[in-house]
């Protein structure tokens, strides 16, 4: 049987066109059958492998979307430098304006709050303990630590990030809190072992079970919810409001502060984090269709800082935590990788690719500036 062939042709082509204003990257291209090919010159940083026919494919068609089918397939590896591979993963071609448009029909035609609770448990509803494979075992926190230093362990940034949200929000014991996006339980432990009572709210079957269980079992004053929070009518107001990295899944900005408005006293305070872009609904056609299902889309802050100056909502601070989000990510992605036996052994290999591929294209996205993330705080004037 005849292997597919590499188009030496069309990868030096689109090399040239593509490295003619950046920096050369040399990487290697090898084929199921045959010699393989260094693009550039020095010795290849990564080399993407062709594992067969419907890999070698994919590589030739020097599309996004079809290299990363293959890679979660099995059909395509990357071996060396993967955070510099997916630096530059535009090598490779994303133009499917049917796919983007596609996006949006199902929040059409379900209606958006659905459509997030379909969107979010897509990703979200698996075995807690897949998560806690690559998440920090002090709070298993599924957003961005607050790092001192780049090789401060990830347990201590998670801790500064918990007391910092509990700073900047000026909680005390007995305050009340609504936590948009329990997680694994994060802030649910850290703030109620404080006495700070948390109602934390969650759209994935599995985490509410996680949550129940921890908070009886740590006997904390808190409570979990699977509502989605536009439909939370709970009758009282809270000092609070924390949504640490659910700001992506909540693109309406407007809807959102007059959500969070309606939920506060007067004086209180939201805290939130969040990745952000400079341009709405720029994620890629794969991260859209494979990763993050849906509209969801990386905060755009120049247009929430627009919303927030119409509405009541003072601006506390905002800070900047790309760097923060990096370092996460990257560690995120090693632990991963280190875990690759138990996980492809207890979950399947599929799912390893499908979040090796996540994580590490998160780090890049971070470390590249690609991807932006803030923290800010709002305060709602006291009348």
């Amino acid at each position: 049987m005849t292997g597919q062939k590499a188009d030496w042709g069309a990868f030096g082509r689109r090399y040239r066109t593509y490295f003619r204003k950046r920096a050369e990257v040399p990487f290697r291209v090898q084929p199921p059958t045959g010699d393989g090919r260094t693009l550039g010159s020095g010795e290849p940083v990564f080399t993407l492998v062709a594992n067969n026919n419907a890999g070698m494919s994919a590589l030739n068609s020097l599309d996004q979307v079809q290299v990363g089918l293959a890679y979660l397939d099995g059909n395509i590896d990357i071996e060396g430098d993967i955070l510099t591979a997916l630096e530059v993963r535009k090598f490779f071609g994303d133009f499917h304006p049917i796919s983007y448009a596609n996006r949006f029909l199902p929040a059409v035609v379900r209606g958006k709050t659905e459509h997030d609770r379909r969107s979010i448990t897509a990703h979200y509803d698996r075995d807690p303990e897949f998560f806690l494979s690559f998440l920090d075992e002090r709070h298993r926190c599924y957003t961005q630590g607050s790092f001192k230093s780049d090789d401060e362990p990830i347990e201590d940034a998670m801790t500064r990030k918990m007391d910092l949200a509990i700073e900047q929000l000026g909680l005390n014991p007995g305050d009340t809190v609504l936590e948009v996006g329990g997680g694994w339980g994060a802030f649910v432990e850290h703030a109620g072992r404080k006495g700070i009572e948390v109602t934390t709210l969650t759209l994935s079957e599995p985490s509410e079970l996680y949550l129940k269980d921890l908070i009886a079992r740590e006997g904390l004053p808190c409570q979990v919810l699977r509502q989605h929070v536009f439909e939370y009518s709970p009758g009282v107001k809270y000092d609070a409001v924390v949504n640490m990295g659910v700001t992506e899944h909540l693109p309406d900005y407007a809807r959102s502060l007059t959500k969070y408005e309606e939920l506060l006293k007067p004086g209180g305070r939201v805290y939130l984090d969040a990745l952000a872009m400079r341009a709405k609904h720029r994620v890629s056609t794969f991260m859209s269709r494979y990763i993050y299902p849906g509209v969801s889309s990386p905060l755009l802050l120049h247009d929430y800082l627009r919303h927030v100056a119409k509405s009541p909502f003072d601006l506390v601070s905002v800070d900047d935590e790309r760097h923060n989000y990096y370092l996460t990510c990257k560690i995120w992605a090693e632990k991963l990788d280190a875990n690759r036996e138990h996980v492809i052994r207890t979950w399947g290999e599929p799912l390893y690719r499908h979040f090796r591929l996540f994580l590490w294209g998160s780090a890049s996205g971070f470390h590249t500036g690609l991807v932006q993330a803030y923290r800010w705080a709002l305060e709602l004037p006291a009348r």
